[in-house]
């Protein structure tokens, strides 16, 4: 199960993926057609699919980190915001303080 709080992504996974140009699709006659090669294409194609979806997983996880960071940020930066206010608020009582009695 993918927990965007404790999954962390490493360099590495989160590196953009080098453009690959594809092979010019080479045309097979139908007489080449033989076992060994509808074998070799049954087992080509389900790698082409393992891949796929294993790119999709990751690419899901790491939009779902994103958003979860993003969300923490959020309500980071708020409860950042909120102590600024309350350490204002102590800085004036503490001034109005000294005011009438002097440095600490």
């Amino acid at each position: 199960m993918f927990d965007p709080r404790k999954r962390k992504f490493s360099e590495e996974e989160l590196k953009p993926q080098p453009m690959i140009k594809k092979a010019r699709k080479v045309f097979i006659p139908d007489d080449l057609k033989d076992d060994k090669y509808w074998a070799r294409r049954r087992k080509n194609n389900k790698a082409a699919k393992r891949s796929r979806d294993a790119r999709r997983l990751k690419e899901n996880q790491i939009a779902i980190r994103a958003s979860f960071l993003e969300k923490e940020n959020s309500t980071l930066r708020q409860e950042v915001a909120d102590l600024r206010k309350e350490l204002g608020k102590c800085k004036n009582i503490l001034a109005k303080y000294e005011a009438r009695h002097g440095p600490l």
